[in-house]
């Protein structure tokens, strides 16, 4: 049965207040430094419990029959539909004589894998995860092709989950070969040169029935050889003294060092080691050991590394080192005041993608650092590609923006040029809307970036209806993104605005850091401050204005909601960490306690964690806006409870008539991999429930 999930919620049907269905509260409470916490809603921890899976239906039934009375649901299925009908392409990749692509023929659930050796020709299907499940819930996580281009190393991931497995697949003969790996998570994998296997990272088997909630750790490395069983791989490099550091590993593009990033948790400082894979018994080296900055491997030329660290640069720069005197870092590109993202190694230049105010810029250096004309780029938007092999004479990168669905170039280092490869033919004109960035200040007077789009002509009168969407966190930044969803809402006369919030990654490190731990509480200011400017500048109304974000930006939209109910008129918290007194408890959670602190063994945290907590801020009485929380009952990253515990709590609180509703989604996850459906599904349920929250009409 389908359990739909939903992002949004309605007043217009809230004559009265609603019927919820009961959810028991509990006496369960924990001593956490002295002091009693009561956690009501722990029983919706059992994913697996009876009484769990009855609340779920009835709260599913609740929304279900709550959404489908709105009107103009079909109109806007239709107009959707339509807009996400269009072509569309993966960034392309060479390795051998072969390319690599992926492609939508608009609604196809899941992107198909495509292989060709002339990119003028219809490439050959390669992987069509479509075919793998009838309800497209099965995905392409990700793939590696062999260095002699005869074999693919694919993983899959079922209903959104985190765990992969891997399959290995002949090329040429399009055919499978009995490889099957488990227990993969976090993972790329690592060819060796020789083509004959590949380095993963895998997990212990964890056990039965518990594979959705149990805490990830213990990770260790493998090579697997093909044509062998599992049981049957190479343990490489394991850290058993910490247990909760995890590894990533890959192979240097001339096959003679495997790089180990060594990470704790989600801090950005990490260690990076590496193994000379031309001498078979050689240890590890621990190249960078101290965990006081970040190192990202870039390329090597012979034993000089190049790598990009924020070692005494918080926006970043390039330095070298020779293996043979490691205690010496030279600057190759140094720091400047805009972000670096990424730095490839191509064509004999070094090209490195730089973020200015929260949109691309694309750079070239000659190897010795000497910077060469830039890449000329056609707007204010986000660009990724760029990849290739140091001596590559071609590559590609796909542009995007907020109304310019992503256009793949290929791109010429040695001229500096570039041309359309594929361009989506869209249902709409880019020329009828309008992108801005402006700046406003937040409580502390800090600037804070944000974008505004919406049609030409709009009406400042504080009556459109606004969605504002933000992140914060994980120094992860939100570049301008096209989304067929941002196209519908502007067509219904809405304000799309995205607000870049200290925590994430927009302006480096130090921006990071003026977000998280003990500091948490600015993006929640950051945010507050974005609703404020919106209706200060006349473009909308707490009346009109609707709240979005999802995982982290979950938990932004539930601590504002909780802080400032007044200023919202929708919040729509999606798979967020609700209960910050135990998201280190399950799968991946513990990672997360460096962003944001030590609950349990850390008292200060621990106070500074339970002002904010959403689940434990409802106050019973308190009017707060029309909400409607969103998971997913695969989410084995933010585990579904989180949104569980919150939407019970929430209900029990809410002293106001509107709605605190829930969506659940089957078979679906974190994001990742959701089927095109089930993704139109969520923005119809989610803009219709909106049309209602915020008072307009839904018509094209």
């Amino acid at each position: 049965m389908l359990i739909r999930l939903l992002l949004f919620t309605a007043t217009a049907f809230t004559a009265t207040a609603l019927e919820y269905p009961t959810s028991r509260a509990s006496d369960t409470a924990d001593v956490l430094h002295g002091i009693r916490v009561p956690d009501p809603y722990r029983w919706l921890e059992d994913l697996n419990s009876e009484e769990t899976k009855t609340w779920i239906k009835a709260q599913n039934d609740l929304t279900e029959n709550y959404l489908k009375k709105i009107p103009g649901r079909d109109t806007l299925k239709d107009h959707l539909t339509r807009l996400w009908n269009v072509e569309r392409f993966g960034t392309p990749f060479k390795e051998g004589s072969r390319y690599f692509y992926s492609k939508n023929d608009g609604l196809q659930n899941q992107s198909v894998l495509y292989t060709t050796n002339d990119l003028n020709t219809e490439g050959k299907v390669l992987l069509d995860p479509n075919t793998l499940s009838e309800d497209g819930t099965v995905a392409l996580k990700s793939y590696e092709v062999s260095p002699d281009g005869q074999h693919i190393a694919y993983s899959l991931a079922a209903s959104g989950s985190d765990w992969i497995e891997w399959k290995v697949r002949n090329i040429e003969t399009g055919k499978d070969l009995t490889d099957h790996l488990k227990w993969s998570k976090f993972s790329g994998a690592a060819w060796s040169h020789d083509s004959k296997g590949f380095y993963y990272g895998r997990f212990p088997t964890p056990k039965e029935g518990e594979e959705m909630m149990a805490q990830n750790t213990h990770k260790k490395i493998y090579y697997h050889q093909l044509g062998t069983a599992q049981t049957e791989d190479t343990l490489v490099y394991e850290r058993p003294n910490f247990p909760k550091q995890g590894l990533y590993a890959w192979v240097s593009e001339d096959g003679n060092y495997l790089l180990i990033d060594v990470s704790q948790g989600t801090d950005t400082k990490n260690g990076l080691f590496y193994k000379d894979l031309t001498k078979p018994d050689s240890k590890v080296v621990e190249l960078f050991d101290k965990f006081d900055a970040s190192y990202s491997y870039v390329s090597n030329i012979g034993s000089t590394f190049v790598i990009q660290t924020d070692l005494e640069a918080p926006r970043l720069k390039v330095v070298t080192v020779d293996l043979a005197k490691s205690d010496t870092l030279t600057t190759l590109i140094p720091e400047t005041k805009e972000t670096l993202r990424s730095v490839s190694h191509l064509g004999g230049q070094l090209i490195a993608n730089y973020m200015k105010d929260a949109h691309s810029e694309i750079r070239r250096f000659k190897t010795d650092g000497t910077p060469i004309p830039p890449v000329a780029l056609p707007g204010l938007g986000n660009v990724r590609g760029f990849s290739g092999k140091s001596d590559s004479t071609e590559t590609f990168y796909t542009f995007s923006s907020f109304t310019t669905p992503g256009t793949v170039y290929r791109y010429d280092p040695a001229s500096n040029t570039s041309t359309i490869f594929k361009q989506p033919k869209t249902h709409f004109n880019s020329e009828n809307y309008e992108v801005r960035q402006e700046f406003y200040p937040s409580k502390d007077g800090t600037q804070i970036p944000i974008f505004l789009v919406h049609k030409k002509g709009i009406t400042l009168n504080g009556q459109n209806p606004t969605y504002l969407y933000a992140y914060g966190g994980f120094n992860i930044p939100l570049l301008p993104r096209y989304s067929p969803a941002t196209i519908s809402w502007l067509d219904l006369g809405g304000v799309w605005a995205v607000a870049n919030l200290r925590g994430g990654g927009e302006y480096g490190e130090d921006w990071h850091k003026a977000g998280m731990l003990h500091r948490k509480q600015n993006v929640f200011d950051d945010f507050i401050s974005a609703g404020e400017y919106l209706i200060e500048k006349k473009y909308t109304s707490s009346e009109k204005l609707a709240i979005a974000g999802g995982s982290n930006g979950g938990l932004l939209v539930g601590a504002c909601m909780a802080q400032r109910p007044d200023l919202f008129g929708a919040c729509l918290p999606a798979v967020g960490v609700m209960d910050m007194l135990r998201f280190q408890k399950f799968t991946i959670g513990w990672a997360w306690q460096s962003e944001y602190g030590f609950p349990d063994d850390n008292i200060a945290d621990f106070h500074y964690l339970r002002r904010y907590s959403p689940y434990h801020n409802l106050a019973k009485g308190s009017h707060y806006p029309a909400t409607m929380v969103v998971t997913s009952d695969h989410d084995d990253r933010v585990v579904p409870s989180h949104s569980y515990k919150f939407a019970a709590a929430l209900q029990a609180a809410q002293g106001g008539k509107e709605p605190a509703l829930i969506r659940i989604e089957s078979k679906s996850g974190h994001g990742a991999g959701t089927p095109t459906s089930k993704r139109i599904e969520q923005v119809v349920d989610k803009f219709s429930f909106l049309s209602d929250t915020l008072n307009f009409e839904i018509k094209f």
